[in-house]
């Protein structure tokens, strides 16, 4: 069974980086592949995107009022 993130994680591969899939199939001209360093960084900037897009506001009790504290991510 596959998760959320294992879905954007391959979707990423996919898409950016032209890797099929991130599943071991032990072959070494199937599991290596080279990468110019762009690519490597713009799947590096999705995965993050992706990371900020799926946090939502965290929600903190304040320990000196005892008030509900709301923290956004700035974009």
């Amino acid at each position: 069974m596959t998760t959320k993130r294992d879905d954007i994680m391959t979707s990423i591969a996919r898409e950016v980086l032209d890797i099929p899939t991130l599943d071991t199939r032990r072959s070494d001209s199937l599991d290596f592949h080279d990468i110019a360093v762009w690519r490597v960084k713009e799947a590096l900037e999705r995965a993050f995107e992706a990371g900020q897009r799926d946090t939502g506001p965290r929600r903190f009790e304040c320990p000196a009022c005892g008030r509900t504290i709301d923290i956004k991510t700035i974009k």
